[in-house]
């Protein structure tokens, strides 16, 4: 049996397949190296993960693709597994990035983008990424992610500039107010991914034109800023993962044609492609 995984900054999920077969697939929280320690993903790993393996069944590789899984970070996670996991004999952690691209595109050529809490894209040629454009994190970069639709909107909105009654709604539908946005945002732990959790009433309110218009900017700047870097954009199709790409596909395909593009896949999650590569494989 293997294990493969997709794990963003929110979530993680994961795959078990034996004998070419996917037998059951399970969630657990984010596991970012940037911002965890190698004992609390192997915490997260023992207490949300093992339970679910079948009593009795034998892992024998996991193949672990997250945000955050740099040259540098990757060996901090395959370390984690192992000392939650000590049986395997083969552990691989690789870039979300990767995955994507293994997920989207499998062995052809194309375009490959991550619209989740964050943002990232490569240029893949069917084998491995030729070309990323460093998506610098919700701060200097992530245009059309989740954290970054959350950024602008509410600071658009504890400004006055959003349609009018929109930020009564808002606070209304969330139980938010200003001093705490102010403090999950500038002193609470993980603040990318509460401005993130605010996409589904920007998804809801898609209709209201300062949302529409500040979401179709976002995913304008996403391939202006990141896409059209990449030699061949205009002709090779462009595919999207994510949960933010999958619930404004919408805005996306009209901002995609608009620009003129080829758009591929959008999928909420990679990791049914991933199974299918790693069965493939």
């Amino acid at each position: 049996m293997i294990l493969v995984a997709d794990s963003g900054s929110t979530k993680t999920d994961w795959a078990l397949i034996d004998n070419d077969k996917c037998i059951y697939n399970v969630q657990t929280k984010g596991m970012n190296p940037f911002f965890q320690t190698e004992k609390q993903i192997e915490e997260e790993i023992k207490l949300s993960l093992l339970s679910h393996i079948p009593e009795g069944a034998t892992v024998e590789a996991v193949y672990f693709y997250g945000a955050g899984c740099t040259f540098e970070k990757a060996p901090l996670v395959e370390r984690a597994i192992a000392n939650a996991m000590p049986d395997v004999h083969r552990i691989e952690a690789n870039s979300d990035m990767l995955g994507a691209a293994r997920a989207l595109c499998g062995r052809n050529a194309g375009i490959a983008c991550i619209l989740g809490t964050g943002s990232n894209s490569c240029l893949y040629n069917g084998d491995k990424i030729i070309a990323n454009v460093s998506p610098l994190g919700y701060v200097l970069g992530d245009e059309g992610s989740g954290a970054v639709l959350g950024k602008l909107f509410v600071g658009s909105l504890l400004k006055n500039r959003m349609t009018e009654g929109l930020k009564e709604r808002f606070m209304e539908e969330t139980n938010l107010d200003s001093p705490t946005i102010v403090d999950k945002v500038y002193r609470q732990p993980f603040p990318n991914r509460f401005l993130a959790s605010l996409a589904p009433f920007l998804s809801r309110h898609i209709e209201d034109p300062s949302v529409y218009d500040l979401v179709s900017s976002s995913f304008s700047d996403f391939f202006v800023r990141n896409v059209a870097q990449y030699e061949g954009y205009k002709s090779l199709p462009i595919h999207f993962t994510g949960s933010v790409a999958f619930y404004f596909r919408d805005v996306l395909k009209k901002v995609t044609e608009e620009m003129g593009l080829c758009l591929g896949k959008i999928e909420k999650s990679p990791i049914e492609g991933l199974v299918k590569f790693h069965v493939n494989k």
